[in-house]
């Protein structure tokens, strides 16, 4: 076959197969009046260089997989020498996500100090003493009793309401699609450097909002395989204040913010007063085609929660 029939074929463009043929990874035939003849094999290895290419694997290092199949294995990675580039190529790529890692956790830290810059607040370290305040629990926390105040959700429709989420975007509540939506709604977020309501402690299902962002947070991508299709916290808070809790503990998700708790007051969710303000109690929606499918009420402890919902997404699949 010609070179254009090859490359449709294989679904790269000619200049491609010119290309991998200089490197000496495919050799095609010639005719007697000189032209190239491309076979069947040809078209299985620019398909498996296309292949490599993609899992970032560069076309000049594709040549051991190209020899493992053309020693007649049946598969290009059976060989050792394919084993070999694919562990070089995974640490090639953890050094380079570190890297990045690195330089976003500098970005942050800048971010804090130009943020709090001549507010009077001290930005503090990750992980520091005052960093950890909120992401490690007192072990006398009160347990929030289940007062029937959610049973009535499962079933229920979200309303037709907008929110503004830290993306900049706006998310209608009945519109979030027929994929699962996990929505864990909470009272406040605190912040390193500021003060928690009076008696935040003894508020049974008050404290642990910092505790259980990281936890969807670590639990991110387990609960997307899981089948939620979008993962959202919600509070009070302004959209400016949720901005910081997601840039602060890396959250790969948005946070709606809704302060005039709208959606307690359409839904008859659980509120609570601290300090003269009007709050969300701790509680979790699974949504799905715009109705809640499920409620989970009361949440405890709030840094084992995301686990809960994982547990809960895996015994009940679509």
């Amino acid at each position: 076959m010609k070179i254009g029939e090859l490359a449709r074929q294989a679904g790269v463009t000619t200049k491609a197969v010119r290309y991998y043929e200089s490197l000496g990874l495919i050799t095609p035939e010639r005719l007697a009046n000189g032209y190239r003849d491309y076979g069947g094999a040809d078209v299985r290895l620019v398909r498996e260089i296309r292949a490599l290419h993609q899992l970032g694997i560069p076309v000049e290092r594709t040549r051991p997989f190209l020899e493992c199949l053309a020693a007649g294995s049946l598969h290009a990675d059976d060989c050792p020498a394919s084993l070999a580039t694919y562990r070089e190529a995974i640490d090639e790529l953890t050094g380079r996500i570190e890297a990045l890692s690195a330089r976003r956790a500098t970005l942050i830290a800048q971010l804090q100090i130009a943020a709090h810059r001549g507010s009077g607040v001290v930005p503090r370290k990750a992980g520091g003493a005052a960093g950890s305040d909120y992401l490690t629990l007192p072990v006398d926390l009160p347990v929030p009793e289940d007062d029937g105040a959610a049973a009535h959700l499962p079933g229920t429709p979200m309303p037709p309401l907008a929110l503004p989420d830290t993306a900049g975007k706006t998310v209608r509540l009945d519109a979030l699609g027929p994929r699962r939506t996990v929505i864990y709604i909470y009272p406040l977020t605190g912040r390193p450097g500021t003060d928690l309501p009076e008696g935040w402690n003894s508020i049974p299902g008050a404290r642990g909002c910092t505790p259980e962002a990281c936890g969807f947070r670590d639990h991110f991508q387990d609960l997307l395989e899981a089948g939620a299709g979008r993962v959202y916290g919600l509070s009070s808070q302004d959209t400016g204040y949720q901005n910081e809790v997601v840039e602060r503990l890396g959250l790969p998700f948005d946070m709606l913010s809704d302060p005039a708790l709208g959606l307690a007051d359409t839904l008859g969710l659980p509120t609570f007063e601290a300090d003269g303000a009007r709050l969300f109690r701790r509680l979790t929606l699974v949504v799905r085609g715009g109705v809640i499918e499920h409620a989970f009420y009361p949440v405890f402890p709030p840094d084992e929660h995301a686990q809960q919902v994982l547990t809960w997404l895996r015994e009940n699949p679509l």
